[in-house]
């Protein structure tokens, strides 16, 4: 237990800071409306790295914990803890809610104290999702980000942005419904929510079929794999620089950590049952979201999909393991499933950093479609030289954290099943292609309107925003042991619990 309440800070400083800005921010000039902003998100990543500081990464055990009860009548608890799982995703959504403060300081000018107090309550409301060891209360988390992001994109979004919200809404909600009904019935069954009970509770196998199959439906949307990943282009089509940049930096991320909070320790029977069916699935996400991203014109869409590929690799990993003939615990399923776990981490900064650098473009031309483009780099070399980074990185170039996250999916998948593996690397080829292509279309070639030859290079606070990004990608590139060190033990327990299984 910690001395002060970092977690409980973590989560509430950001909403009640944003409570406050969006109320008190209508009568103050804009400028301070901005400043007190980021002191709050700034705030927030400092009481994050105390988490950290703290953090004992040679156990798997929860630390940092908060417990005490909420509702007695139904055994619910104001209940959190963190484990080498969760805290790289809570230190992930406090350093991107700082950038997002700066990216939106020129760029949103309407109603800008409301557009702000929505990103810092959603922050709070991530932190709580990844924070939560009570099931109601990870479900709440789980629910209430949909209305600041509902807002944010059907404020400040697109020209189609009302569509896009109502049917990114949908989707999620009737994805979470399963969820809760899965929630009561294990609640009914072991009378309590708090997640660690559930991970002990035993079940039999067919009913961890069906509660793999209602969290799957929750979190599969979330990420989202294919087939139930059309809501996303649209979403970060309209949406905001911001909006597109928490998305999928974070929000995606959220279904990924519900499958190793929930599906795989709860239902770990009914994951090696049903882990081929999530692997065929990841496969084609990969390979068809691939080649649906080589034929776009906008360049959102086009990384909208290329997330949906990349995050293929995320459940490859998490689920390969289920394959494997001596057991979950193997080499390769621990390989795969911390290389899904710094996948999940590394595409937080490089899909932020891409839709950061569509949103330079953006704010100058007022255009997302590649054909305005051409001889970007003649008018724009510092902005050139980062995005090309970033664009190696999306294609998981060596010395960039692409390259590990992907790399250790495929090898410990070439240990279990190497033909999937052969496979998931080839598939590479498609990123690269369409990454490369984007590239190619806006920043070289002939220069292709007098607007472009005279665009502005990134200013000092974009130059910050995108360099931040740039250390990150590179510094986990080349040394990601840190960050492998601290999930290690968590992705061993894990392991061991879903090989021993929990039948009656």
């Amino acid at each position: 237990m910690s001395a002060l309440p970092l977690l409980t800070l973590t989560v509430w400083l950001p909403i009640i800071g944003g409570l406050w800005i969006l109320f008190a921010g209508a009568q103050a000039p804009v400028a301070a409306v901005r400043n007190d902003a980021l002191l709050i998100a700034v705030a927030t990543f400092v009481v994050s790295l105390g988490l950290l500081l703290g953090f004992d990464a040679s156990t798997a055990d929860y630390q940092f914990v908060e417990r005490t009860s909420w509702i007695s009548a139904f055994n619910i608890e104001y209940f959190l803890g963190i484990d080498g799982l969760s805290l790289p995703l809570i230190l992930l959504t406090t350093l991107i809610s700082i950038l997002v403060v700066l990216a939106a300081w020129q760029s949103v000018g309407e109603r800008v104290h409301q557009y702000l107090a929505a990103f810092l309550i959603l922050e709070g409301l991530m932190v709580g999702v990844f924070a939560a060891l009570d099931a109601i209360l990870f479900y709440l988390f789980f629910e209430a980000m949909l209305v600041p992001m509902f807002l944010i994109i059907g404020i400040w979004g697109g020209p189609r942005r009302v569509y896009a919200t109502v049917k990114f809404f949908l989707y999620t909600f009737l994805g979470s419904v399963f969820m809760l009904v899965s929630l009561l019935y294990l609640y009914a069954q072991g009378g309590s929510f708090a997640i660690p009970d559930l991970h002990a509770l035993p079940l039999p196998l067919d009913v961890q079929k069906l509660l793999f199959l209602a969290f799957f439906a929750a979190f599969a949307i979330k990420i989202p794999m294919w087939p139930v990943h059309t809501w996303l282009p649209d979403a970060h089509v309209e949406a905001p620089t911001g909006g597109s940049v928490v998305l999928a930096a974070v929000m995606l991320k959220i279904g990924g950590y519900g499958f190793l909070r929930f599906s795989l320790p709860i239902a770990p029977d009914g994951s090696t049952a049903m882990a081929m069916f999530v692997v065929v699935l990841s496969l084609i996400a990969v390979v068809y979201i691939g080649f649906v991203a080589l034929v776009q014109t906008d360049m959102k869409k086009l990384i909208a999909y290329s997330s949906i590929s990349h995050m293929g690799f995320v459940t490859l990993g998490f689920f390969i393991g289920g394959l494997a003939s001596a057991g979950w615990s193997s080499e390769g399923s621990a390989l795969a499933l911390e290389g899904g776990m710094v996948q999940m981490i590394s595409h937080g900064f490089i899909s932020g950093a891409m839709f950061l650098c569509i949103g330079v473009l953006y704010d100058r031309l007022h255009s997302r479609e590649i054909a305005t483009y051409g001889g970007v780099a003649s008018s724009m070399p510092h902005f050139s030289a980062l995005l090309l980074v970033f664009a190696m990185a999306n294609c998981g170039l060596p010395a960039t954290s692409g390259f590990v996250g992907e790399f250790l999916v495929i090898l410990g998948t070439f240990q279990i099943a190497p033909a999937l593996a052969a496979t998931a690397a080839l598939t590479l080829i498609i990123g690269a292609a369409y990454t490369l292509w984007l590239y190619k279309r806006v920043v070289f070639g002939e220069v292709r309107s007098e607007a472009v030859r005279l665009l502005e290079d990134v200013t000092g606070r974009e130059k910050f925003v995108l360099w931040v990004l740039l250390a990150m990608v590179l510094g986990f590139g080349v040394w990601p042991n840190p960050l492998l060190e601290l999930m290690h033990p968590a992705v061993e327990t894990l392991l061991e619990h879903v090989e021993q299984g929990k039948l009656p």
